[in-house]
């Protein structure tokens, strides 16, 4: 595995991991955002993709209150969304979090992505309490699909800018974004709580 310099870390960054600067980018289409990372690390460092994971987070009110987000506008830039998504890098007993919308360095640590992102579910009503959603990265590459429906108006105009590329198409499907965001259980993957979540990918 080739290594880069991490500024102000100890830690060596992954080169076959792209920069935020070599990231696709689009506002509001995290989903793809972070399937275009997992399609570069297929393309670049194939035998890194099963390291790698796509996680959802959202929950059945679909109202997910993230912190440390750019979007977010009070000091602690606390966000409300319906769901995000991030991509996640576990080369070792160490995971690494990349989420373009976040103020936090691009990778985070997990456990310090975690305790700023998320905080704790402690001081939230249940029904907002996060649930976490992990695909293996080759899994969400096989299988997801976006029309970007979600993201017009009743009269076809887009709420925000969609990226440049062609909608992403599977074998199966033209649109399964919400079988994703859907917290239920089913579909593809793992759903996590919290707890569960930090368990699986957070070594002490």
């Amino acid at each position: 595995v080739s290594v880069r310099p991490m500024t102000g870390n100890r830690i060596q960054l992954p080169a076959n991991i792209p920069t935020a600067a070599q990231c696709s980018y689009a506002a509001c289409y995290c989903e793809e955002n972070v399937y275009k990372i997992c399609e570069y690390v297929r393309d670049n460092a194939k035998s890194e993709l099963d390291k790698c994971s796509a996680v959802f987070v959202s929950n059945k009110k679909r109202v997910v209150p993230l912190w440390r987000q750019k979007a977010g506008r009070d000091e602690e830039k606390l966000v409300l969304w319906d769901y995000h998504v991030i991509f996640l890098y576990k080369p070792d007993e160490k995971t690494l979090v990349y989420d373009l919308d976040s103020e936090l360095p691009f990778p985070t640590y997990f456990h310090k992505y975690v305790t700023e992102t998320f905080r704790t579910d402690a001081i939230l009503n249940s029904e907002y309490h996060r649930v976490f959603r992990v695909i293996p990265a080759p899994t969400f590459l096989t299988h997801f699909a976006s029309d970007r429906r979600h993201m017009r108006r009743e009269d076809g105009s887009w709420l925000k800018p969609p990226p440049p590329y062609p909608c992403i198409v599977s074998s199966t499907s033209q649109h399964n974004l919400d079988e994703f965001i859907n917290m239920d259980g089913n579909g593809l993957g793992e759903v996590l709580s919290l707890t569960e979540f930090v368990k699986k990918f957070h070594a002490p």
